[in-house]
C-alpha cells in the first residue's frame, strides 16, 4: 500500500526546503522532490544547501520522517503538493516557465480525487489558471470539481532572522472560493497569518507587486546616488534624515546593482505580459535599465578614483569584497558582483575577490582568484571595491588600510572613504 504524506513539496531549494521544515516542525508527515541527484543525497545524508536552514534543521526533520527522493516513484500518497521550481529568464529575456509546465505533468500522472495543488513559484498572473490547470487536467480531473488549485507566492528573505515561513503573512489566491478555502486551512496549519486573495491571479500580481516595488524605488535611490556624487551631497546623510519623517517614506539603500531571484528577474515577468498585451511598461523598464546599469556605473567611478591617485584600471591589481548578493548569506544568484568584474576585466584589471562565504568563484568561465588573507589583500592592491557588506568586514575596513577604497554600501561614510 502507497505510504500517505500530509504534504509533497517539489523543488527543495530556498524557498521548498524552509516551507517543508516549517511543515515538518507543525507535525506534518513531510515528504521532499527534487530533480537534482546531488541536492537529494546530500539531504538524505544530513547536510543543508540553503542558507538559514543548518544541518541540525534537516537531522530534526529526517528524525521526524523527511526524506527527500529525485523518483517521482517515490511520491507516496501526498495529501497536498506544493510547487516551488525555478522560474528563470530564458535566453531571450522572457519568462521561462518549463520548470513550472515539467513540475504539472509530473504532478497530473499522480494526482488523485480531493488532492490540494498549490504553485509558489513566482510568475506573471494568469499561469495557475492558464498554464498549470491545464497540464494538471490532463489527468482527467478537473480543477475546483475533483482536486483543490491554489498560488500562494513565496515570500522566503534568505538572511532574516526575524521573518521566515511561519510569521511572515501567507497569501492564498485560489482557483474557486472552495479552493481557496482548503489552501488557508492547510496553511493555516503551521503560519500565523493566512491572508485570502480575491483569486489565483491576485495573489500572482501580488507578488509581482511587492517586487516592482523595491526595483523601482531601488532605481531611484541609485539614480539619486549618481546625481548626489555631481552635486556634492552625502546622500547616505540625507537618507537618514529623510527617514526621520513618520509617514510618507520608506528609506532604500542604493548599491552597485540588484541580487537574488525576486527584483531582477520578477518585475520582468509582467513587463513581458505588458508586451504581450501591446503595452509597454514604462517605469518598470526604466528602473531595470537604471539598475542593469550600476556595476558599469560603480568601475567607472572606481576608475576615476584610480586615476586621481595617480593609477589606472588597466594592469591594476583590484579587490573586490562581498560577491553574494546579500550580506552574511551565501546566495550568488544574479549578484551584480558578476557584472563588475566583466567591466573591470574588459579595463584591463586584475580582478581578486574575498567573500567569507564563497570558496570559489568563476564569471564567463574563468576563475576570479580568491584573496586569503584579508588585512593582507587589503594594503597590497592597487584599488578596493565594497560590493557586500558582511559583517566580519566591520574589523578590516577603513581608508587607512587600503590605498584606494571605494565603499558602495555606503558603511564608511563617516571614515573618510569614498563611498556611492
Amino acid at each position: 500500500m502507497t505510504e500517505a504524506v500530509d504534504l509533497l513539496v517539489v523543488g527543495l531549494g530556498y524557498v521548498g526546503l524552509p516551507l517543508a521544515r516549517e511543515a515538518v516542525q507543525a507535525g506534518l508527515r513531510v515528504r521532499g522532490f527534487d530533480a537534482n541527484p546531488r541536492v537529494v543525497r546530500q539531504l538524505n545524508s544530513g547536510v543543508s544547501h540553503v542558507d538559514g536552514v543548518g544541518d541540525g534543521d534537516i537531522a530534526d526533520m529526517r528524525a521526524a520522517g523527511f526524506t527527500a527522493t529525485c523518483d517521482e516513484d517515490n511520491f507516496g500518497a501526498p495529501r497536498v503538493i506544493v510547487v516551488c521550481v525555478p522560474t528563470p529568464l530564458s535566453e531571450t529575456g522572457h519568462p521561462d516557465l518549463s520548470n513550472v509546465v515539467e513540475a504539472s505533468g509530473m504532478v497530473a500522472r499522480r494526482l488523485r480525487r480531493g488532492m490540494l495543488v498549490v504553485l509558489e513559484s513566482t510568475t506573471f498572473p494568469g499561469t495557475t489558471d492558464d498554464i498549470v490547470r491545464p497540464v494538471l487536467e490532463e489527468s482527467g480531473l478537473r480543477a475546483g470539481d475533483d482536486f483543490r488549485l491554489a498560488f500562494s507566492p513565496e515570500r522566503i528573505d534568505p538572511g532574516n532572522t526575524e521573518y521566515g515561513v511561519r510569521n511572515t503573512p501567507k497569501v492564498v489566491g485560489g482557483y474557486t472560493p472552495e479552493c481557496t478555502r482548503h489552501a488557508m486551512e492547510f496553511y493555516g496549519r503551521f503560519v500565523v497569518k493566512v491572508v485570502a486573495a480575491k483569486s489565483t491571479r491576485e495573489a500572482e500580481m501580488a507578488k509581482i507587486l511587492e517586487n516592482t516595488y523595491r526595483q523601482v524605488n531601488i532605481a531611484l535611490v541609485n539614480e539619486m546616488a549618481m546625481l548626489s556624487h555631481e552635486l556634492g551631497v552625502d546622500l547616505w546623510n540625507a537618507i537618514e534624515c529623510a527617514t526621520t519623517k513618520p509617514f510618507g517614506f520608506a528609506a532604500f539603500q542604493p548599491g552597485p546593482g540588484v541580487g537574488g531571484h525576486c527584483i531582477p528577474i520578477d518585475p520582468r515577468y509582467l513587463s513581458y505580459q505588458a508586451r504581450a498585451l501591446g503595452r509597454r511598461s514604462q517605469m518598470i523598464d526604466l528602473a531595470q535599465e537604471i539598475n542593469d546599469g550600476m556595476p558599469a556605473y560603480v568601475v567607472e567611478r572606481a576608475g576615476r578614483m584610480l586615476a586621481r591617485a595617480g593609477g589606472e584600471l588597466a594592469g591594476a591589481q583590484v579587490l573586490v569584497l562581498g560577491v553574494t548578493y546579500k550580506a552574511d548569506i551565501s546566495d550568488q544568484r544574479e549578484s551584480p558582483a558578476d557584472d563588475v568584474v566583466r567591466h573591470l576585466r574588459e579595463r584591463g584589471a586584475d580582478v581578486r575577490y574575498h567573500d567569507p562565504y564563497v570558496g570559489s568563484w568563476a564569471v564567463d568561465g574563468l576563475d576570479v582568484f580568491r584573496a586569503g588573507d584579508l588585512d593582507t589583500a587589503l594594503a597590497t592592491a592597487d584599488l578596493t571595491i565594497v560590493l557586500q557588506w558582511h559583517a566580519q568586514y566591520r574589523e578590516h575596513l577603513d581608508a587607512s588600510r587600503t590605498r584606494v577604497l571605494f565603499d558602495t554600501r555606503g558603511r564608511l561614510a563617516d571614515h573618510d572613504a569614498a563611498v556611492l
